[in-house]
């Protein structure tokens, strides 16, 4: 699975945060669950009611003892009508006692099954999604199981269809069953649905069989796997096929019809990555088919379903933006490696989430690598780790997590892009023969079946024949990270480097690890590794026959560690032109003070990363630039290589004082086939011919520009009163608090633009702002936000409150009021 974090317009932009329960391990141990009863096959028959939004189900659930006697099954059904239950053979039903309650369903077999004897049990069944009593969690922000989007197909709405979610625990929402992770079964779904409608689920289509405007599609799994990787989705989406992977495997995409024509664009390196994956894993892509859905109003970003896997609409992009960079791809990659890691090898236990997530995490760098190569990748895992260390209280939680408060919130940073960092330092550490190979063997011995991190760990030690206890110890089954602060002298009487690393977290919770040190003299640098034991400080001494020029630590990112190390601007303009490492050169611009280093960022501007120039260009435009500046930024905006660099110059034009005298280049920009370039220089408009940003969105469609683009017009939009934008806008208007200090433009254009749209009377507008603040929590986000949420409803409703007293503003008050009350 993979969540998504919109840091830019988001409630997580705020960097709120909150104390954290105990995760330790040490209060409270989620032991991984007991198998009673082995799932064998799981039997459905099910139709779709999308009137009342229920399932009507039949199940043929063939099970055995796991390895003692019984002579019950208990099942996880939640918010189901259990109307029969029966134990089938080959077709005669004998009635069977049960009890529902609680959302466990209880058989009484009719006699004690010793292990290995199979039976089947036929349950008839209605799952009521809508009445799950399960709340959501910030990673998935819901746990129906079972959705139906614009179930009473308004032409207004999104393309109507159904899909399923599991995980973690939710495909009980829709069958019974055993549903945990340490469960494996076979599975077939007859799924019956409009004739219009196409239908997806895991394995292969058997039949397809039409009964007037009704069709029946019957999907076989015959590979055993996890109940939360169970899907189904319907609707009248486009298929688009791809070339089947080596001639035999099915390779699918399953879209709206208006993105048709994008999907190889968007899903296009799909086969690329079956056949990387098999090869860097050792092991081939074992599955029948691999087919993935954009569905519309998705619970999370995306998820590793079985063959089938589902992605949040956030994958589509426009053409434009494609031409730029397509930023879907990681989490096609991170979702396909899931195939190897989590459905073949399946966490034993939520504790162990991470076996499968760090490998899906990190497969992510594996592909970047591959396909875009080392600076791509690096700046990556470079920024998957920055989101982990720039949470203060993630330091509090282990990798694996026996002490969990709520299982779904075992999906976070740490078990997602900590884990997948830690296995870079693995890698490092074993060496890549070693490391794949354990790879290899942890998925060979343990397929079609579970794994938990004891088993990664042994796998390893078999292979490479080192004793990895201390480091699972310390970065798996522990928590934290180094925080270091370096000091460095030179000696010239002694002709002697002395480089002190002190680490200064908290409770002396000390790591031991080996470190590399780049020191660069008369223009070379060496490479030295040392090993920083656990505790408080460690000193190393090198010869050097003068003051090196730059003494870089950790130059490559690979230890997971908070570094203070002062430089000076000298320093680090020299670490900016020398330092071959993508991390060493990000440093060198990111760690400048506050209008300081002009000339790191300008030599930053020639970088051969794309992303480098960026973040430079993006730090420049704090400065004043001089003529000569000005025209390397003029230069770098027609004619850089990547439409993102170009964007960004834009930018820096925009904001400087001759803005105007760059006119013809912001309307020529406008011509460019790139979001980004179009969305800078919209936003160059808008701030110097704001009526020519007014004809623009007069004739644009709506519907057509994205949020990027928007942005930066907001003033113009609210000046003009431009009512059809707002239905795009308002979902990011609301969240104008959160980007008062970082962007205080957009901030102030957003504020003005939510105050006119509250003083109008339309509800739906209304209805969109409690669909934005639906999963705030004040336990995630903190009590300042939760203040800053309730100011802007408070703003809202004194708008309302100018407008004449009519009935229908009187229920938007009133919805806003009931909002402010669950913000919580």
């Amino acid at each position: 699975m993979k969540k998504i974090l919109l840091l830019a317009l988001g409630l997580m932009a705020t960097g709120y945060t909150h104390a954290q329960t105990d995760t330790s391990g040490r209060t409270l141990y989620r032991a991984t669950p007991e198998k009673k009863t082995a799932l064998k096959h799981t039997k459905l028959k099910v139709d779709f009611n999308f009137s009342n939004q229920t399932l009507g189900g039949e199940e043929w659930l063939t099970a055995a003892p796991f390895f003692y006697p019984s002579d019950s099954l208990i099942l996880d059904a939640k918010a189901m009508l259990i109307h029969k239950v029966a134990l089938d053979d080959q077709g005669k039903q004998q009635p069977l006692t049960y009890s529902y309650k609680n959302d466990v369903l209880r058989i009484k077999l009719p006699k004690i099954y010793k292990k290995g004897e199979t039976y089947t049990v036929y349950i008839k069944y209605t799952a009521q999604p809508e009445k799950v009593t399960d709340k959501g969690s910030l990673a998935i922000t819901d746990t129906k199981g079972l959705y139906f989007v614009n179930p009473e197909n308004d032409p207004q709405g999104p393309m109507r269809q159904v899909w399923t979610q599991g995980e973690s625990e939710s495909s009980s929402c829709w069958f019974p069953t055993i549903d945990k992770p340490n469960q494996k079964t076979t599975q077939e779904i007859e799924m019956t649905v409009p004739d219009s409608f196409v239908t997806l689920s895991n394995g292969l289509l058997k039949s397809s069989q039409k009964k007037g405007d009704l069709r029946t599609d019957h999907w076989v799994m015959d590979k055993p796997h996890a109940p939360y990787l169970f899907f189904m989705g319907a609707g009248e989406f486009a298929v688009v096929k791809d070339t089947p992977w080596r001639g035999r495997v099915p390779v699918e995409y399953y879209v709206e019809k208006k993105y048709e024509p994008l999907a190889k664009r968007i899903f296009g390196n799909t086969s690329q990555m079956l056949t990387f994956f098999s090869e860097r894993f050792g092991y081939d892509y074992p599955w029948a088919k691999y087919a993935q859905m954009i569905v519309r109003d998705f619970v999370t970003g995306a998820m590793e379903n079985t063959t089938a896997v589902s992605h949040a609409e956030s994958a589509y992009q426009s053409a434009d933006a494609l031409n730029d960079q397509n930023y879907w791809e990681p989490i096609i990659a991170h979702e396909l490696a899931h195939h190897w890691f989590g459905d073949l090898v399946t966490t034993e236990s939520w504790a162990n989430i991470t076996v499968n997530e760090s490998f899906a995490n990190y497969s992510e760098y594996l592909w970047l690598d591959h396909k875009y190569g080392r600076d791509e990748a690096d700046y990556h895992l470079s920024n998957n780790t920055l989101q982990y260390l720039h949470r203060e209280d993630d330091f509090l939680k282990n990798l694996v997590r026996f002490g969990y408060d709520v299982r779904d919130d075992v999906f976070d940073l740490v078990s997602y892009n900590k884990g997948g960092a830690i296995l870079h330092m693995l890698r490092r550490y074993l060496g890549d023969e070693a490391f794949f190979q354990g790879i290899t063997d942890y998925l060979k011995s343990n397929e079609y079946g579970t794994g938990e991190a004891h088993q990664l760990r042994l796998s390893f030690e078999k292979i490479s024949g080192k004793d990895l206890s201390w480091f699972f110890n310390q970065w798996y089954f522990g928590n934290g990270n180094p925080k270091v602060e370096v000091e460095k002298q030179y000696d010239a009487s002694q002709k002697q480097l002395t480089v002190k690393i002190r680490q200064t977290q908290e409770e002396k919770l000390y790591f031991q690890f080996p470190l590399d040190i780049d020191i660069y003299l008369s223009g070379k640098a060496t490479r030295h590794t040392v090993w920083v034991s656990a505790r408080g400080e460690n000193t190393f001494t090198f010869p050097a026959n003068k003051d090196p020029e730059l003494v870089n630590i950790n130059p490559e990112g690979v230890i997971v560690m908070e570094e203070e190390y002062l430089k000076s601007v000298k320093e680090l303009l020299y670490q900016v032109q020398h330092a071959p490492e993508l991390k060493s050169r990000m440093q060198a611009i990111t760690s400048l003070g506050e209008n300081e280093g002009k000339e790191v960022l300008l030599a930053a501007l020639r970088d051969p990363y794309f992303k480098v120039r960026n973040i430079a260009l993006e730090r420049l435009s704090d400065f004043s630039l001089n003529k000569k500046e000005l025209a390397q930024v003029e230069k770098i905006a027609t004619s850089d290589p990547s439409n993102i660099v170009k964007s960004a110059a834009i930018w820096v034009l925009s904001s400087s004082k001759e803005n105007k005298r760059y006119t013809a280049l912001y309307e020529k920009a406008l011509t460019t086939p790139s979001g980004a370039v179009k969305n800078a220089a919209l936003n160059a408009i808008a701030h110097t011919n704001p009526k020519r940003a007014k004809d623009f969105l007069e004739k644009a469609d709506p519907k057509e520009l994205e949020i990027d683009q928007l942005a930066g017009l907001t003033g113009v939009i609210a000046d003009n009163k431009m009512t059809q934008y707002l239905p795009t806008l308002m979902p990011y208007l609301v969240n104008y608090p959160f980007l008062e200090e970082d962007n205080p433009e957009i901030a102030a254009d957003f504020k003005k633009a939510y105050l006119w749209a509250m003083s109008l009377d339309n509800k739906n507008l209304v209805e969109q702002m409690q669909k934005a603040y639906k999963d705030f929590t004040q336990e995630e986000n903190g009590d300042k936000a939760k203040q800053a949420l309730w100011k802007v409803i408070d703003e809202g409703i004194a708008q309302k409150k100018k407008l004449p007293d009519t009935a229908t503003i009187k229920e938007q008050i009133k919805m806003l009021e009931e909002l402010k009350s669950k913000i919580k």
